[in-house]
């Protein structure tokens, strides 16, 4: 096995794995530093990993099959996230159409999709995030910020981006529980439409806009952004470009060119990469997002340049999710006793390895969030970015 492991190595020089079974038998993938180990249940685990790398790594930790030896993943997932970008550059053309293909997302399947992840139970979201419920990254503005702080200020962020005037309809495309869009209704007087896919995310939302007596001032749907209609002074769309899938990017920004007002402003908030197009991680695409994919900004540009929008700005950034991420695991690790008994061990590994797998990404990979901001005229937005950051100090604590 050996020999295998020096072949999936050749050329990577940015730390090691150690695999080490019962019996004594240790294994080395990669060179140089840092240094993790990993202690394997039997030998047999680590033939299995070697068939398909990039799917059994973390399935095998689920079914734990393997384990940090000092008990810390965080390490472990550092080294793997640098090889498999290493890797990634060998992905031969043929991956990436297979992928391509699992992305075909039609209004019933992109259903399915959320039902996977968003309909688990709220009781899993309602111990790690936010106290307003942000499932997203946060906008760390200012040092020392909390959580909760810091996805204020993503809110005040955007709400600048979007250019909001007293009455402002907003559409909020994929609105989660209702977090951002009952923000610009409470603060900024909008009468925002939220949609999501996900009727249990739907439901907190209505509750959670009546509970703040703004039920009439936000409409939350269960409905797909291609069934969509009416015209907006707004769009804003956070973490929902993700589960969009590529062969449906054209049909995505042409229906925001058509629902969005002559002299409005929308806005994209996504995860995306840095590297040149590519498939997306099959444990990732298997276990928490199905339908998924991550951009490229050269993908994203493609799509709407077709479609008459004006990309007025494009904002990068690069370690606010890893912030974010980080602070949603240490939750998650200390409350997660209080789970209900159906989200057993096996679930837990699961959920500590997709967050600490994605914090990783952030930090040693290829991610990082695009925010586009899209306009229908070229002179609907001030000439620089000075607008957006003269920070209200009461948004933001």
């Amino acid at each position: 096995m050996q020999y295998l492991l020096d072949r999936i190595g050749r050329g990577f020089e940015q730390g090691r794995i150690e695999f080490a079974a019962p019996d004594g038998r240790t294994w080395t993938l990669g060179q140089g530093e840092p240094v993790a180990h990993v202690h394997l249940r039997d030998a047999g685990v680590l033939r299995h990993l070697l068939i398909h790398p990039a799917l059994h790594f973390g399935e095998a930790y689920m079914n734990g099959l393997w384990t940090p030896a000092d008990g810390d993943l965080r390490p472990v997932l550092r080294i793997a996230v640098r090889l498999a970008a290493h890797l990634g550059r060998r992905a031969p053309a043929l991956r990436r159409l297979l992928a391509y293909r699992e992305e075909f997302n039609t209004p019933a399947s992109s259903r399915r999709n959320a039902a996977h992840h968003y309909d688990i139970d709220f009781e899993l979201y309602r111990r790690f995030l936010d106290e307003d419920l942000h499932y997203s990254c946060a906008y760390f503005a200012e040092d020392g910020m909390t959580l909760e702080q810091a996805q204020q200020a993503k809110c005040a962020h955007i709400a600048r981006k979007l250019d909001l005037r007293p009455g402002a309809r907003v559409l909020d495309i994929g609105c989660g529980w209702g977090s951002l869009a009952l923000y610009l209704a409470q603060h900024h007087g909008a009468h925002v439409t939220g949609i999501t896919l996900s009727q249990a995310q739907l439901e907190i939302a209505r509750q959670r806009a009546q509970a703040r007596g703004l039920g009439a001032c936000v409409d939350f749907r269960l409905e797909d952004y291609r069934q969509t209609r009416g015209q907006f002074d707004a769009i804003i769309s956070v973490g929902m470009f993700e589960h969009v899938g590529r062969p449906q990017y054209r049909r995505f920004f042409t229906q925001i060119a058509q629902l969005l007002a002559p002299d409005g402003t929308a806005v994209l908030h996504t995860i995306g990469r840095r590297s040149p197009s590519g498939g997306m991680n099959p444990w990732i695409r298997k276990y928490i997002f199905p339908g998924g994919y991550i951009p490229a900004a050269s993908e994203v540009l493609a799509a709407i340049e077709p479609s008459g929008l004006v990309v007025a700005d494009l904002e990068i950034w690069r370690r606010h999710y890893a912030y974010t991420l980080a602070e949603w695991h240490r939750r998650f690790a200390a409350r997660a006793h209080e789970l209900p008994a159906r989200f057993d061990d096996r679930f837990r590994r699961m959920w500590s390895f997709y967050l600490l797998a994605s914090e990783a990404n952030f930090i040693e990979g290829e991610l990082v969030v695009f925010q586009f901001q899209l306009c229908r005229r070229v002179d609907r937005l001030p000439l620089t970015r000075d607008y957006l950051y003269r920070l209200d100090a009461a948004q933001v604590r």
